[in-house]
């Protein structure tokens, strides 16, 4: 039989016999133990199936859903994901699931990268 006080109790205001908890010498002695675990990379292979999905130059376009935007500014790609616009030029775009929607899929020809919506004015 179990006595009235027992840890996994939603019931019970009171805290967990000392018994439960580690000695505060033992504690001190211990080495840290980091809370965020530490995950090694390697330089351009992704870590999560989202971060695969999202790379640009590996997406195809969807069946449907793609649509002409006349490019409104001039835009310099901050990285090898993003495509460089230039102001007046025609491309298709589309997004992507789980993608940021200030952001679609921009192509070019054969070049293809992230463009911001801001700088497009949608078609079609």
């Amino acid at each position: 039989r179990f006595s009235g006080t027992f840890v996994g109790n939603a019931e019970s205001t009171s805290p967990p016999p000392a018994a439960t908890s580690p000695p505060a010498v033992a504690a001190a002695t211990l080495p840290a133990v980091p809370t965020i675990p530490v995950v090694p990379t390697v330089v351009g292979v992704p870590n999560t199936v989202a971060e695969s999905v999202l790379n640009p130059n590996e997406v195809k376009p969807p069946a449907s859903g793609t649509r002409k935007a006349r490019v409104l500014y001039d835009y310099e790609a901050a990285d090898s994901t993003e495509l460089a616009l230039l102001a007046d030029e025609m491309i298709t775009v589309y997004s992507l699931p789980g993608m940021d929607p200030d952001w679609l899929i921009g192509e070019r020809g054969n070049q293809k990268g992230k463009v911001p919506v801001t700088y497009l004015e949608l078609l079609s």
